[in-house]
């Protein structure tokens, strides 16, 4: 197999991305630590919503609109320079209180996951791509959050997630039926809000296609790091790591590392969560697979459409 070093510029632009997020981050910590809040109620509120957002157990309901655009995908398997691909992960956040009303609500959070991929490049032999666009393999965990009066400072829930063949093209997915579990820990700080959030799946059950993919056997981590600032500001990093035990050795991992500023402000009277940011992966699949992206979250908060415990006080 033909074998060649990664691409510098794919390197130099993720690591360039990277230190200017991380620069600004920093220029934003000194200058909230030197200004004044000239509204505390309001932006203490625009604040509040954006630390609770970064909690994936919170009580708050909302769209989150996720963009990789672009993304830069490279690997043996290409000769030539990276090439692009731009996909968005839409994630409604609808956490359900079944029973009991403040620190005593027992919650379960669903957060389906459905990618909407605009373009992505698949290997079709050795320097030959074909791109493929339309809807992905869809997601859906269903996570009990621990209530507060137990939990504390801790963020613990679990529960059961699910993975529907759902792709337009068989390139987009597994062509199976998966379910397994769903982990969240974490801890909320005055400002640091820290979250480990673990899926895994294993093959249930066939689509009715005839495809010769091997069963699954996957799984997810996201690692998610955010400091909060005045004036609903906020810094970190939250990429996911993906893991894929069937791939061939060598191919199995992506391992991305990542930075990101973002801020919560109202957009009428709608508060929206806006992050930037960029991933590089330290850990990419050999034969070919994503190494770098832009990432762009916009999340704006919703109305609950369910208040009231299902199970009663």
């Amino acid at each position: 197999m033909y074998l060649r070093s990664r691409c510098s510029f794919l390197k130099k632009t993720g690591l360039g991305f990277l230190m200017l997020i991380a620069s600004t981050g920093l220029t934003i910590l000194e200058a909230s630590a030197e200004e004044k809040d000239p509204d505390p109620h309001g932006h203490g509120e625009m604040g509040a919503i954006g630390k609770k957002l970064a909690n994936p157990l919170a009580d708050l309901w909302a769209l989150n609109f996720n963009s990789f655009i672009p993304q830069f995908f490279d690997g043996d398997v290409n000769r030539g320079d990276s090439k692009l691909g731009a996909t968005t992960i839409f994630q409604p956040i609808l956490p359900v209180p079944l029973k009991g009303e403040g620190k005593e609500e027992l919650r379960v959070i669903m957060r389906p996951v459905i990618p909407i991929v605009w373009g992505t490049p698949i290997p079709d032999g050795f320097d030959q791509f074909n791109y493929q666009s339309g809807i992905g393999d869809i997601q859906l965990p269903f996570v009990f959050a621990v209530p507060p009066s137990i939990a504390g400072k801790w963020i613990l829930g679990a529960g059961p997630v699910f993975e529907f063949p759902t792709a337009t093209d068989d390139d987009l997915g597994a062509d199976q039926y998966s379910a397994g579990p769903a982990i969240a820990v974490g801890h909320k700080g005055d400002h640091l809000t820290s979250v480990l959030f673990f899926n895994y799946f294993w093959k249930i059950g066939e689509s009715g296609q005839d495809d010769d993919t091997p069963d699954t056997s996957k799984g997810t981590l996201l690692y998610s790091f955010q400091y909060a600032l005045k004036d609903g500001w906020q810094f970190g990093t939250n990429p996911t790591i993906s893991y894929n035990h069937k791939a061939d050795s060598g191919n199995k991992w992506n391992v991305p590392i990542g930075a990101f500023v973002g801020r919560t402000f109202p957009v009428g009277k709608v508060p929206v969560n806006v992050k930037l940011g960029v991933e590089y992966a330290v850990v990419s699949p050999d034969t070919f697979g994503q190494e770098a992206a832009v990432r762009l979250q916009i999340t704006p908060i919703i109305p609950g459409f369910i208040q009231k415990p299902l199970f009663g006080q």
